[in-house]
């Protein structure tokens, strides 16, 4: 694989802005509804430039002054924005409250004729934006739109491939965005056979790509147990998508988390990091991407991978908005000290 550090990680999906309600009527009494800017593409980019990792940032967004103020924004943070497609009438939105993750019953989407929503096959010049890339990212979320956005995906990853790029996917299953009538799996299936890199959870690769998970749940099973699972279900996996060399799957449980990782034939598991002082969940697994993709640029070993990943996601956990802000050299120093 291509994985020359001068060249950039084009993420791919749609820039969404999240109000954070406080429930039980704070936030109508308040007049307050805090906000933040993410997206799963934008926070694995964000997380990446942060981290001194060339990044490159394509999605689809109206033509007005906010998204002008937001694509500064991104641009001082070291995020290539010339593959951004202005036009369409909106910014996607979601509204989730405080202190609860994307997989709560109290997510409630507002993406319908974004800008991103609107994109077709042919709209964006794949061949020009990935140019400078050798390597791919996008999420399950974007296919889960519409049969459009799908196809858009599917285009995507087949000018990277022609270009012999690394393909990496998070399979970040979100129920109520599959809503159009196609079968996720019949849409997931393809793109993953295209992967390089897979990550994603027993249960996501169940519902997306028909990987029988060998456990009902999480709960009462110990560590040992979970990664048994973790296991089989990574060779299921790797057998039914032989170009994924490398898959990871996370496990956040009540009190704490760890994450699995196959890689170079060989798989390793993090440590058990603690669940303390958590304040927002949404980008956690956003973040142990980035770390992933961070670990496998720069050649690390299995544990070094898996285990910088868990810290970072954690570490996330501890902060407000969706994206991380956390610095390499203080999460590796994590790494050492726990």
């Amino acid at each position: 694989m291509n994985t020359s550090i001068n060249k950039k990680i084009c993420c791919f999906g749609e820039l969404l802005l999240r109000l954070s309600p406080e429930l039980n009527g704070k936030w109508i009494n308040d007049a307050s509804l805090p906000f933040y800017i993410g997206g799963a593409e934008l926070n694995v980019a964000t997380a990446l430039a942060k981290w001194d990792i060339p990044v490159k940032y394509c999605t689809a967004i109206p033509d007005n002054y906010l998204t002008a103020e937001i694509l500064n924004e991104l641009s001082q943070k070291n995020i290539d924005v010339s593959a951004v497609l202005l036009g369409g009438e909106r910014l996607g939105m979601y509204f989730l409250p405080q202190g609860a993750d994307l997989k709560n019953a109290g997510v409630i989407y507002d993406r319908a004729n974004s800008s991103f929503w609107n994109l077709k096959p042919g709209m964006i010049d794949w061949d020009n934006v990935l140019a400078d890339c050798n390597w791919l990212h996008l999420s399950a979320v974007s296919p889960a739109l519409n049969p459009d956005t799908a196809a858009v995906c599917a285009e995507a990853i087949n000018a990277a491939r022609q270009n012999n790029m690394v393909v990496s996917i998070d399979l970040n299953y979100r129920s109520k965005l599959w809503q159009y009538g196609t079968p996720p799996q019949e849409i997931m299936i393809p793109m993953v056979e295209q992967c390089d890199m897979v990550m994603g959870n027993i249960w996501s690769a169940q519902q997306l790509l028909k990987i029988e998970s060998p456990i009902q749940e999480s709960i009462g099973l110990s560590k040992k147990e979970l990664i048994v699972a973790a296991e089989t279900s990574m060779q299921l996996l790797q057998k039914r998508f032989p170009r994924a060399k490398h898959i990871a799957y996370t496990f956040r449980l009540e009190e704490e988390y760890f994450g699995v990782l196959h890689h170079e034939g060989i798989t390793t598991s993090s440590s058990s990091y603690p669940l303390e002082d958590v304040v927002d969940k949404v980008g956690s697994g956003d973040c142990f991407m980035a770390a992933l993709i961070y670990g496998i640029k720069n050649s690390s070993s299995s544990v070094d991978i898996v285990n910088r990943a868990a810290v970072a996601a954690v570490g996330k956990m501890k902060e407000k908005g969706d994206a991380t802000q956390q610095r390499m050299i203080d999460i590796e120093q994590k790494m050492k000290s726990l």
